[in-house]
Order: structure tokens, then C-alpha cells, then sequence
């Protein structure tokens, strides 16, 4: 069965609903396809400490303000999917949970988006599918011959599925820091946290607010021709939420550097020392999920998309939207995403009226 709309939406999280709002708001008929069966994107999948950075206020999609959580000033997963389930509902967004989009293709000027429930016509196409679905794991010698656990950050959950055991954590990132503090203050878990480079805490009085305006200030002077201010990265990797301070004014959160290989039992050191591990955590980061658009051969040098704002420039019937700054200062973000998303519509709307 084919169907026929103005634009699909691929991705059914943050960014798929900033869309969804924004495109309805032009007056476009719409469809958000998403792999997930129910509402709250990649957040219903996050471990079981996780808080956003911000309090609620700041953590918002367009249009409707994120309740406070009671009893928190940072609210937790489980909230953020309540929030975006609510929205989800209250604006009447069209999404089709436990719809797994295959491939996008170029038909007759127009793009086919071919799914596991059916073929959707489409006018144009936002991709919002995130990172959450194409965790990244380095090509790290002996990781074939370890016998114990290896999980990626997309699945850990809690420190009681590893208590009494000796957990390597490796990455220098926000979640390497998070879930390294998780499993030590548990008390119950023999944590070593590794990095290529040794960790940058921002400061303590740095949160997901102070992270937008900085992200923001970057994308002005650039829009500007001013001199690139170094956004985020300039400050450091780590928020230092209050997890990873008391970890780390406790003297929990030693790093050592990256080990050299793993072992059937362990791994091995630069300095030919041996540790023996039950599980290794791989906090190593994700890569953007675009295998759906693979038929359209838009991968340029090591297999970026060239882009201009979200609009593709071998496509431009289709656009990225929510994949960090590639395509909008922080769009990874909720309170991120609301400006490309409506950049984005606009496009879409002055393009299809000609």
C-alpha cells in the first residue's frame, strides 16, 4: 500500500516532534514514522540515574514548557518520556509507533520512503532518527577474546547488574563520567574509569543552560563572520552534574589512561601490567542511524552528508534534523532542536508552494 502526504518524518523522538509542531503549524500534511512502539524517543531507553543537565524550564520543546518534577531540580528520564508522550498528544501529532523506515528513495521528483508497514510518497522528507540505534564501538585489539561482559552505554541500566564484579568503564564523555559515578558510589561494584585524554570537568556552576547560550553565541558569531569561539567543546566534555562531583570530590572518579588490549580475562596496560575485569562498559559514543537514506547517495568524504542549516545539498526535498551541530547548534538537544526544526518547516513550506 502506498500513501500520499507533503512531508514524512523520520523519527518519532525530540526532533521528530519539534518537526511534527513546526510543520503543522505551516498548514502541511504530515506523517512521523517511528521504530520505537511507544512515545519518548531515545529517552525511554536511558539508564536508571540519568537526569538531564537542566532543570525543567529549560528543557523544553516549542511550544509547551516542561513541568517542573517535583522533588527535582534536574528532572529524570522517565519524566522527559512522560513530557514528550504529553506532547505528542496534546498537539495531535501523527506518529505511527513501531514503524521501522527501510530506505528512502528519488521517485519521479518526488521521494519514496519505504517502511515495515507500507510506502509513504512524500514531497519532502525530515530525517530525526538520532544516534541512540548506532552506538559506536572502537576497533580495540583483543575485544574478540574477552570473555566477560561487553555492553555499550545504550545497555546499561543499573551498579545491582554488577555487583561484586570488576567493571572497566571506558570514555572521557558525559556518559563515561555519569555511569563511572554511578558505579562507584553504588559501593558494591570494582569500577575503573578509562580515557584516551585525561577528563575536562566544566565548571561545577556549568549546566545544560549555560551550554545552550554558549552553543548559541558560537552559531552568532559564525552567522556573523566573527572569529569561531570554540562553542561547548571549548569549555570542556563533562557537566559536572551533582552525581559525578560527589563521586569525584570523594576521590571515587580516578582515571587511568587507555589500556593497550583486552585479554580472555582482563586487560592489558602500556606498562605491560595486567588487570583482570567481569564486564567492560564501552561509553565510546554514537554515530548518526542514516541507513535508511543509503539508496539516495548523498555521503560525501568520510561519509558526511554535506548540508546547508538541515536542508541537504544533493537533496533538496530532504532534511537532518537532531543530530548535534552538523545540523543546527546543539539540535541533539530538547531545548536545541526547536530552532532548526522551524527553520526546517519554513523551508519546506516556501519550497512546496512554488
Amino acid at each position: 500500500m502506498t500513501s500520499a502526504v507533503d512531508v514524512v518524518v523520520v523519527g518519532g523522538g525530540q526532533a521528530g516532534l519539534a518537526a511534527g509542531h513546526h510543520l503543522r503549524r505551516q498548514g502541511l500534511d504530515f506523517v512521523i514514522l517511528d521504530a520505537d512502539a511507544a512515545p519518548g524517543g531515545s529517552w525511554q531507553h536511558m539508564w536508571d540515574s540519568l537526569h538531564l543537565f537542566s532543570p525543567a524550564e529549560h528543557s523544553s520543546l516549542p511550544g509547551r514548557l516542561m513541568p517542573a518534577q517535583p522533588g527535582e531540580a534536574y528532572p529524570d528520564a522517565g519524566h522527559v518520556v512522560d513530557y514528550l508522550a504529553d506532547y505528542e498528544k496534546r498537539y495531535n501529532l501523527s506518529v505511527q509507533h513501531g514503524t521501522r523506515v527501510d530506505a528512502v528513495r528519488r521517485n519521479a521528483g518526488q521521494l519514496m520512503v519505504e517502511a515495515d508497514t507500507g510506502t509513504w510518497r512524500a514531497r519532502a522528507v525530515i530525517s530525526a532518527t538520532g544516534t541512540w540505534s548506532r552506538p559506536f564501538l572502537p576497533a580495540t585489539p583483543g575485544r574478540e577474546v574477552f570473555t566477560g561482559r561487553q555492553l555499550h552505554t545504550v545497555n546499561y541500566r543499573s551498579p545491582a547488574d554488577f555487583a561484586g564484579q570488576r567493571v572497566i568503564v571506558v570514555g572521557g564523555g558525559n556518559s563515561g563520567a555519569q555511569i563511572a559515578a554511578d558505579l562507584t558510589l553504588d559501593g558494591h561494584v570494582n569500577v575503573t574509569w578509562v580515557t584516551q585524554r585525561p577528563p575536562r570537568f566544566l565548571p561545577d556552576d556549568i549546566d545544560g543552560r549555560a551550554l545552550f547560550d554558549v552553543a548559541t553565541a558560537r552559531r552568532r558569531a559564525l552567522e556573523e563572520g566573527r572569529s569561531d569561539t570554540g562553542g561547548v567543546a571549548s569549555l570542556g566534555d563533562i557537566v559536572a552534574v551533582p552525581p559525578v562531583r560527589s563521586a569525584r570530590d570523594a576521590g571515587l572518579l580516578s582515571v587511568r589512561p587507555m589500556f593497550t588490549r583486552l585479554t580472555a580475562d582482563g586487560v592489558r596496560w602500556d606498562d605491560g601490567s595486567h588487570s583482570g575485569a567481569d564486564a567492560v562498559v564501552w561509553c565510546t559514543g554514537f554515530r548518526p542511524a542514516l541507513a535508511h537514506l543509503a539508496p539516495l547517495n548523498l555521503r560525501g568524504p568520510r561519509g558526511h552528508i554535506p548540508t546547508d542549516g538541515t536542508r541537504v545539498l544533493g537533496e533538496p526535498h530532504l532534511h537532518l534534523l537532531g543530530y548535534g551541530d552538523w545540523t543546527g547548534p546543539a539540535s541533539a538537544t530538547l531545548i536545541g532542536v526547536g530552532r532548526p526544526a522551524r527553520e526546517a518547516a519554513h523551508q519546506i513550506a516556501r519550497q512546496l508552494s512554488t
